[in-house]
């Protein structure tokens, strides 16, 4: 069987060239203008004979030229190896060595750049620099830019590809200081992005605005899945002023929208939803972590006529493990659905199945599980066990095969002789007026081993009101989860894909 996620995007590209494909800072590439820059991209890493397998790391922000490169070097049979633009030149550079980078392929404005350049000169044969500009002028000078040395300007040539081979390498930000270097496949990405796109019902008609990174698993599922479809999406630099975005998304009509918990607690605390008209918005997604249900509640009554997909999956499974569809939320709350078609869910314990209701390890199998961790093959050989992803997750399914998650295994709290869900304490002290963040984890205890911290974020404007919120978690919570302490914070650390580092709150 041959397929790539470029073979998709080429046969979309082809039914419908005049379409916006991208909107960024103003200006517009339709879809034949990216398949021209894909084929150009294609045709200088050919050009400088990169072999199949070759890895590529891309240090740019999301831009269409962003995503020209990322096709591009999929196109090309080399392996894209997304690089996180937030993060310093010491770390870039170990892991473009780690990777075994032949190739990077970057943006010369970036902060690091100086640096990171003379730290890899000797060991990287080939940099590419490009020139980020909105609009046809930048694809224009994308294209001139590939093509100066290689003459004439190639068409974008797609020769079969197998399933197993890989496509792309993306490190994991990690809610453990550990980041390891996720390999997936051709198959793995068609995969993936087939099964979100089907049951997001994504059609050409569909404007999708993203202000996630394409750099980790969420962001890299969201371009996919619209750009085989025929979507617009509308790239986003980020979130800082939420009020903005939600104009933005009244303005150009968006129709999708997605998000992680830290997203939607920003819209919720500093801005009425139901104050924009967002008739058109047909479809929330929140992945990347758990979020309240409080939250969720509050989502789905300023925005009573949208679909909310509550979503679950990890990097190693390429983006998506299941989903909630919004038919279910309700009945469903707490869940994060059925496992996607073709994918396998099991929990257990031990080797074993787990009967429903009981909690165990959450593992799977399916089209979208990763080859392994680069260069890690004892670590590879601990998650990766018969064809099975051990998740490292913990979670339960109910009489009706929904999945419900209850925390990492390592993330257990051990009060004295009680193992405490970080989540559970989370949900009750997310339901305290003037909460608009909270994260729980455990910290050294000379008598219990382990007692519970909350750190919180406060809505603009609300009381720090401890004796409230330690009498709120008295009154919900047994006394055994009760938080022992409790402390404000302007923010919460976060990985640059939004998850908490529960290990930076001790």
């Amino acid at each position: 069987m041959s397929a790539s996620l470029v073979h998709d995007f080429d046969w979309i590209a082809r039914q419908m060239p005049d379409a916006p494909a991208l909107s960024w800072h103003g200006g517009v590439w339709t879809y034949a203008q990216l398949r021209r820059a894909v084929g150009c991209m294609q045709g200088k890493l050919r050009h400088h004979a990169l072999e199949p397998g070759a890895r590529v790391a891309l240090l740019v922000r999301n831009s269409p030229q962003y995503v020209a490169s990322y096709f591009g070097v999929i196109a090309a049979g080399c392996v894209a190896v997304p690089l996180n633009v937030q993060e310093r030149a010491t770390v870039l550079s170990r892991q473009i060595e780690h990777a075994g980078c032949a190739a990077v392929i970057a943006d010369p404005q970036h902060p690091e750049w100086s640096a990171l350049s003379e730290a890899i000169a000797p060991t990287v044969p080939l940099v590419v620099t490009l020139d980020l500009q909105p609009g046809p002028a930048g694809c224009d000078a994308f294209c001139l830019t590939l093509v100066a040395e290689g003459g004439a300007e190639p068409e974008l040539n797609l020769p079969e590809r197998q399933v197993d081979e890989p496509a792309m390498m993306i490190y994991t930000s990690g809610t453990t200081s550990r980041p390891k270097g996720v390999m997936l496949s051709n198959g793995n990405l068609v995969a993936n992005a087939r099964a979100i796109a089907a049951y997001l019902q994504i059609t050409p008609n569909d404007k999708v605005l993203c202000g996630l990174p394409f750099h980790f698993s969420y962001g890299s599922s969201v371009l996919n899945s619209n750009l085989i479809s025929g979507a617009q999406l509308l790239l986003e630099d980020n979130f800082a002023f939420p009020q903005q975005t939600l104009r933005k998304m009244q303005d150009e009509g968006v129709t999708g929208f997605p998000g992680v918990p830290s997203t939607f607690a920003l819209l919720l605390g500093r801005c009425q939803l139901s104050d924009f008209d967002l008739s058109k918005l047909r479809y929330l997604t929140q992945a990347g972590g758990s979020m309240p249900r409080a939250q969720i509640e509050k989502l789905r009554q300023q925005l009573p006529h949208t679909q909310v997909f509550i979503m679950y999956g990890q990097t190693e499974a390429t983006a998506r493990l299941s989903y909630l569809a919004p038919e279910h939320l309700e009945a469903k709350l707490g869940s994060v659905g059925m496992p996607l078609p073709g994918v396998t869910i099991e929990v257990r314990s031990e080797g074993k199945v787990v009967p429903q209701g009981e909690v165990g390890e959450i593992c799977a199998r399916g089209p979208n599980i990763m080859l392994g961790y680069w260069r890690e093959p004892e670590l590879t050989a601990q998650v990766l066990r018969d064809g099975w992803l051990h998740t490292g997750d913990l979670g339960h399914i109910d009489e009706e095969g929904f999945l419900y998650i209850d925390g990492r295994a390592v993330e257990m709290i051990k009060v004295g002789a009680f193992r405490v869900s970080p989540q559970e304490v989370e949900e009750v002290l997310a339901t305290f007026p003037g909460v608009e963040e909270v994260a729980v984890t455990g910290i050294a205890d000379e008598v219990l081993g382990q007692s519970i911290k909350a750190v919180i974020v406060l809505r603009e404007g609300a009381p720090a009101d401890l004796r409230g919120i330690k009498a709120h978690c008295r009154q919900h919570l047994a006394s055994y989860k009760v938080p022992k302490i409790v402390e404000f914070a302007t923010a919460l650390p976060r990985t640059s894909s939004g998850k908490v580092q529960r290990f930076k709150l001790a």
